[in-house]
């Protein structure tokens, strides 16, 4: 697509265009999309209409329930408004609809009606303590205008470590913080500006006004200011048990799971076959082609589509791509729903085990958030072209993560021995035959692999033409010592004349990390606990194996739990700016260095409630459940600010 495009109406000209060009392809041949985005789009703007409605009525509920039909309905009217100017300015900023702004837009639902329900409550209530309607509403622009102005930039703040950090976390959820801040602003101002216009219109004239007199001597507040007032009286006992409760919050939140990001629910699975190194393509594509007689006929597969020789391309931004590998082969399965991917992969995982023998299968759903590839990676780096130490500390820790219940399809990224042909060339002979070994390599790289003559245009590929051997000179083994070299005087030898062949093995691919060698150890996790609680489980047993290390290796955490710590690492960096700038907006605000820092400290307390609703649900804390803390806090300090 374009920059600046829209998908929607990308995918329908793509359907017009597959409409027309299916009535002139060949019979037999046959169009099927493998990713359709627009659909995956489409599904999530109208969950994002729905939440919006299901937002609309909690908003209306309360409101009814609390202030009334016609008040609620002025608040309500609000959303559709701050939302309408959010697009704007979405629009302004180059922010597109996609997956991470619809987010931010929903957590934004849960903060925008904030303001708009202060405003009208309070002009509610001026106008039962007997103030005109005109007065009433200009209340909320004379008197609560600037403390809900502090409250919405403290908001906003709270989200500037998205924004700011350097990390791809940050870099995948940038458009957070633009996208709420614009939002809450926006918010801000219809609370202040059309608020009132729409109350003074539409409020209903409050019953017995006089006879109500002070409103706060309802029972409600009676009731209210004697809990509040005893609560000051026995204040050593409130603190403490708030204190108790607290530490209490913080001890259980052991128990609750991490996670990074929470997998994709669309559809597709991607399948790896690895065969070991130095297979050739030949041999990839007969494993593909047996896991296609598998899925021709599956129920729960729509289409697929295998690439051999490498991964398939980022059709989708957290992708974690495979570069090009001849003994890789992936397939990318769309299936028919989520039901019928989870059936698909446990029956596909239970062919690895029993059919595939010589291949290592992996089957993956899709991942959100940064591309991370094997949730449960170790690395274990150093020594200077020791390869053989370094494997054997690998194997100590891929011991241990075999031992670990919870792991599966345990292996490393490098490790196999390629079969290799080495020469050894006769310098004396050869220089009596007028042979260099430039010459003699030429030659033999021409017979093999070809030697580059021309190249040939086609539209805007450019498609290398090579002069070689035929396949049956080139690959067969026993024809190499019988390789025609010519010599200086126009005639021509075979190789072994010249040469003698040996078969070994040789490194065929080594991984560096900083310019150190490094195997990193891989695993899957089994069954549904989360990574980092696995990682938890097998960190304990990584500790003699760091204690016993030669000097010069180290041992490194990485996949989920390394790319987690990067992320709170670049927030933690840029935390002393939140916090100035929500202590300046507090002492703006109430003039006083002891209030403010009494409204921060309140803020933490709200973790008590963040475990309990946790561990009730049984919900890991993630990247996602961090972001709800964010905004529970915006919204803890402005409220106690007010």
């Amino acid at each position: 697509m374009a920059k600046g495009g829209k998908i929607l109406a990308l995918g329908r000209a793509l359907d017009e265009t597959m409409a027309r060009l299916e009535r002139d392809l060949p019979i037999g041949i046959e169009i099927h999309k493998v990713a359709d985005q627009p659909t995956i789009v489409k599904r999530s703007v109208n969950e994002f209409l729905k939440v919006l409605a299901e937002a609309v009525a909690i908003v209306l509920l309360v409101s009814v329930l609390s202030l009334g039909l016609r008040t609620a309905f002025v608040v309500a009217l609000s959303i559709p408004l701050v939302l309408a100017v959010t697009f704007l300015g979405m629009l302004l900023a180059g922010i597109d609809l996609q997956r991470i702004s619809l987010g931010a837009l929903i957590i934004a639902l849960g903060l925008l009606v904030d303001d708009a329900m202060i405003a009208v409550e309070m002009m509610a209530i001026k106008m039962e303590q007997g103030w005109d309607r005109f007065k009433a509403a200009a209340f909320a622009y004379t008197s609560t205008a600037f403390p809900m102005l502090t409250g919405t930039l403290i908001t906003v703040a709270g989200f500037l470590p998205v924004f700011l950090a350097k990390s791809s976390a940050s870099e995948y959820t940038g458009s957070i913080f633009i996208v709420v801040g614009i939002s809450l602003l926006v918010s801000w101002l219809v609370a202040v500006l059309f608020i009132p216009f729409l109350g003074y219109r539409l409020l209903p004239e409050p019953r017995h006004r006089e006879e109500q007199g002070d409103v706060y001597q309802r029972p409600f507040y009676m009731h209210f200011r004697r809990l509040v007032s005893g609560c000051v009286a026995h204040r050593g006992v409130v603190i403490g048990l708030t204190a108790l409760a607290f530490a209490a919050a913080l001890g259980a939140f052991r128990y609750v799971d991490n996670q990074f990001f929470p997998s994709s629910n669309r559809n597709e699975l991607l399948v790896d076959l690895w065969l070991p190194q130095g297979a050739s393509f030949e041999a990839s594509e007969r494993q593909a082609r047996q896991l296609e007689t598998l899925l021709e006929n599956d129920p729960a597969v729509v289409n697929y589509v295998a690439y051999v020789g490498g991964g398939a391309p980022r059709f989708y931004l957290p992708l974690a791509q495979e570069l090009w590998h001849d003994n890789l082969s992936q397939f990318v399965i769309m299936t028919r729903d989520n039901q019928a991917r989870e059936a698909l992969r446990a029956r596909l995982l239970n062919k690895f085990r029993e059919d595939f023998h010589d291949v290592r299968g992996r089957v993956q759903r899709l991942e959100n958030g940064p591309p991370i590839g094997y949730p449960l990676q170790v690395r274990i780096s150093g020594g200077d072209g020791d390869h053989e130490r370094l494997r054997n500390i690998a194997a100590r820790i891929a011991a241990v993560m075999r031992a670990n219940p919870y792991t599966e399809n345990v292996h490393f990224d490098w490790n196999e021995l390629e079969k290799v042909i080495h020469l050894d060339i006769d310098q004396d002979k050869a220089r009596v035959m007028d042979i260099s070994s430039r010459e003699l390599a030429i030659v033999l790289n021409s017979v093999l692999n070809g030697y580059s003559i021309t190249r040939f245009r086609e539209h805007n590929r450019l498609i290398e033409v090579l002069a070689r051997a035929e396949s049956g000179e080139r690959l067969a083994l026993e024809n190499l010592a019988d390789i025609s070299i010519p010599t200086g005087n126009g005639r021509f030898i075979p190789l072994s004349q010249l040469a003698t062949l040996h078969y070994e093995l040789e490194e065929g691919l080594i991984w560096r990390r900083n310019r150190f060698p490094t195997i990193t150890v891989r695993a899957d996790v089994m069954g549904d606990l989360p990574a980092p609680a696995v990682m938890a489980r097998i960190e304990p047993e990584l500790a003699a194996i760091r204690a016993a290390l030669p000097p010069g290796y180290h041992i490194t955490i990485g996949g989920t739990v390394g790319e987690s710590a990067k992320g709170e690492r670049a927030i933690a960096a840029v935390l002393p700016l939140v916090i100035l700038t929500v202590l300046t907006l507090l002492m703006i605000q109430l003039q006083s260095m002891q209030r403010a820092l009494l409204v921060i400290l309140t803020a933490p307390l709200g973790l008590i409630g963040v475990v309990l609703a946790l561990l009730a649900f049984g919900a890991p804390y993630g990247f996602v459940a961090n972001l709800g803390v964010i905004a529970l806090f915006g919204m803890i300090m402005p409220n106690r600010a007010m």
